[in-house]
């Protein structure tokens, strides 16, 4: 049989098949929808060093797009070019739990984005004014249950994953409703527990623990399911009686149509730099744990976060807008 040559130029000519891509092709940018200095940053900025040390000849830059709880970034993620140049950092707000406190986002996160590992989690914390004269939930829990209205709480904004906590412990512990005071920030909502201008707030555990020192907070319990490697003598939430569980999670996402090798590719990079023991390190530091994953496993997060919080949102009334 004979082969023409028009058709043997058409097959050189072909584009190669998507496991033959290649990544970076081009400098790469790592969105990230929260300011310079936040966790998500942080963990950002950690990631684009290693790829930046594997990828010598490639700029790795850092863009933070904050605003709109973390839906300004996410969405500049979702409407940029699926080539592998563009991927961002996001969390359990933008990529669920905003599907419920907003009545509309600029973008679907099932159908706009494309997953690639989880990264990160980070445990929070229940605390409280050591003045306040609680020394478990079980006393937190009746001191709710006397008069909620008199406990205000504090958290690092409407719709955030501390009002959302504190508003789910409420509800399990079957007290009445507490006043929510949000604060800019974990700075601000600690220093009100500290000063006592709120009796409790649930902040992320590495904003709660270097006042542990002046004896000023004292922390009853984290919120993760397991008790915390970095806070082994803390019990969990569950543990003392109030079934809750939360934790701040990150994930690594693309626009939704990148292609599938180049999701794996980063997959794997960016899992390796996780297990990384010098990474790690770093990431214990700020009593943050890498979770590595697969693109299923963050799709199934997503749906799972979305799924734990709906209940609380709507008995609570939390919206945004």
């Amino acid at each position: 049989m004979k082969i023409s040559t028009t058709a043997v130029l058409a097959l050189l000519l072909a584009p190669a098949p998507l496991a033959a891509q290649d990544w970076p092709t081009k400098p790469v940018k790592i969105v990230v929808p929260f300011a310079p200095g936040s966790t998500p940053d942080m963990v950002g900025r950690v990631i684009a060093e290693d790829l930046q040390a594997r990828h010598p000849g490639t700029s790795f830059i850092i863009e933070n797009k904050p605003g709109a709880s973390g839906n300004t970034g996410t969405d500049y993620v979702a409407k940029s070019e699926p080539d592998g140049a563009t991927i961002g950092i996001s969390l359990g707000g933008p990529l669920a739990i905003n599907t419920l406190l907003f009545s509309k986002l600029p973008y679907d996160p099932a159908k706009d984005l494309a997953p690639i590992t989880m990264l990160t989690a980070l445990p929070s914390v229940l605390v409280v004014p050591s003045g306040l004269g609680v020394g478990t939930v079980r006393d937190f829990v009746a001191l709710l249950k006397s008069d909620a209205g008199k406990i205000s709480y504090g958290s690092i904004g409407a719709g955030s994953l501390s009002q959302l906590c504190m508003e789910a412990i409420g509800l399990k512990a079957g007290g009445g409703k507490m006043v929510h005071i949000p604060f800019g920030g974990s700075p601000q909502a600690v220093t009100a527990v500290i000063r006592s201008d709120v009796q409790a707030a649930c902040l992320p555990a590495i904003a709660v623990t270097p006042q542990l020192a002046s004896g000023a907070v004292k922390i009853l319990a984290v919120t993760t399911a397991k008790r915390s490697p970095f806070l082994p003598d803390i019990p969990t939430l569950t543990e003392s009686g109030i079934d809750v569980e939360s934790d701040a999670w990150n994930a690594l996402i693309a626009p939704a149509g990148t292609p599938p090798a180049i999701i794996a590719r980063i997959n794997a990079e960016v899992g390796d730099a996780l297990r990384k023991p010098e990474v790690i390190e770093k990431l214990r530091t700020q009593l943050i744990t890498p979770v590595p994953s697969t693109p299923e496993e963050v799709s199934a997060r997503m749906a799972a976060e979305k799924k734990l919080w709906a209940d609380v949102v709507k008995a609570a009334d939390i919206k945004i807008n």
